[in-house]
């Protein structure tokens, strides 16, 4: 495409805009569990006006826009006082949990530059499960990234002793998941905090689906176990709030336990033709829309609304969970929030989720092991049982087409 020469009407481009996305994903209608959380009309409407209403202005200039630098400031507060954060606990919002954990691991470089821990070689240890962001990261800062295999018990969890013995003297960093993505599971960060204790290693916590959701589900019953500042040895955590905290994209937080550790972080720079800038996360402009619909979206849920919201995220992966396992799926582990992976032990996952394709379900799947994988959002609850409906087609469709004869099988299970 090549910019026309003279402007279109805006009809008209509104007109094509829209409808470029006539084959997006339809998470309107419920039928995508990945990308998109969906809390509701209201909030996408929150969503939408403060977003638009900061829509020009940028976080890059806090004198300029005070207004902006109090909303993070006040962002930031409301994050802290969620996940335990103690007494002089700080941090900034970023543009996504890549940002996040980036930002994070550069200040534990930094931080362990500035302690006379200069490693020839700096490296992290990090499960199996943590997300790729990790990986990403340290390859633009050269450092390397040590990744451990999980228990090989069937549960998929953690094992702590071989991430504690894969520590050196070049560990800056041991990470933890609560939870992770590829299983819904939340590693055991008060055991990964002791272990850090032992070694004198910082400890992160990727809360980037969690952070804002573990805290509601807790309130509501939920037994989620210490998994933030709470445990004392975690110096900083990644939480997303364009995730669960139901904010428009662009939004995440960077926290850390003090003052000094967040001090770290920023960039100072004044040895150029320009002013001095200081920029407190990998982008110079911050887009003020990010910034005032996470205020705004917090400001009316309240811990209510979340409560609510999660709530009904957690009833709807009990109904799936119940719903698969009559259907002959097992679920990868204990996964107790809106992140889910199951698999079929007489069909492959990927033949499987073909099937849900096809039947217009956008979704994800798991590697490790192949499972079809869900990452629930609230107003799921009301599409579910359509979902459930075509994933039983799914499987009656595979197994005749890798054997006819295990239709019986299928059917009288599902009877």
């Amino acid at each position: 495409m090549r910019m026309p020469t003279k402007g279109r009407s805006w009809d008209e481009v509104r007109s094509e805009l829209l409808g470029r996305g006539g084959n997006d994903a339809k998470w309107r209608e419920g039928k995508t569990a990945v990308y998109v959380f969906n809390a509701g009309d209201d909030v996408a409407t929150v969503q939408k006006e403060a977003y638009a209403a900061y829509m020009s202005e940028n976080g890059l200039g806090p004198a300029a826009f005070p207004s902006l630098a109090q909303m993070e400031k006040d962002v930031i507060s409301m994050a802290l006082g969620l996940l335990h954060g103690p007494e002089g606990a700080s941090g900034a919002m970023t543009s996504g949990g890549t940002d996040s954990i980036t930002m994070a691991i550069k200040t534990a470089r930094d931080h362990a530059r500035a302690t006379g821990r200069t490693p020839e070689k700096a490296n992290i240890v990090v499960p199996q499960s943590a997300h790729l962001a990790f990986d990403k990261a340290c390859h633009l800062m050269d450092i390397e990234v040590r990744r451990i295999a999980l228990k090989t018990d069937g549960s998929f969890e953690v094992d702590v002793e071989a991430m504690e013995a894969a520590c050196d003297a070049g560990t800056i960093m041991l990470i933890g998941s609560a939870p992770n993505f590829p299983h819904g599971i939340i590693d055991p960060i008060a055991e990964l905090g002791a272990a850090a204790e032992r070694l004198g290693i910082w400890l992160h916590v990727d809360a980037c689906v969690g952070g804002y959701f573990a805290p509601f589900a807790r309130m509501n019953g939920v037994p989620v176990p210490p998994f933030d500042f709470e445990v004392e040895a975690v110096k900083s955590m990644s939480a997303d709030l364009h995730k669960y905290g139901y904010a428009a994209k662009g939004a995440s937080t960077v926290l850390f336990r003090t003052e000094e550790l967040y001090a770290y972080m920023p960039f100072e720079y004044s040895c150029w033709s320009g002013a001095p800038m200081t920029t407190p996360t990998l982008a110079g402009t911050r887009p003020g829309g990010a910034i005032s619909a996470a205020w705004a979206v917090m400001n009316y849920l309240g811990v209510d609304g979340y409560r609510r919201l999660q709530g009904e995220v957690c009833a709807t992966r009990e109904r799936v969970e119940e719903a698969v396992k009559m259907m002959g799926f097992q679920i990868v582990g204990n996964p107790i929030l809106g992140l889910m992976a199951f698999h079929h032990p007489d069909h492959h996952a990927l033949a499987l989720y073909g099937e849900i394709y096809r039947r217009g379900w956008f979704t994800s799947v798991t590697i490790e092991p192949p499972s079809l994988h869900l990452m629930l959002s609230p107003k799921h609850s009301e599409f579910i049982d359509a979902y459930l409906d075509d994933l039983a087609d799914s499987v009656r469709a595979v197994a005749a087409g890798e054997d006819g004869k295990a239709v019986q099988k299928i059917e009288a299970r599902y009877s």
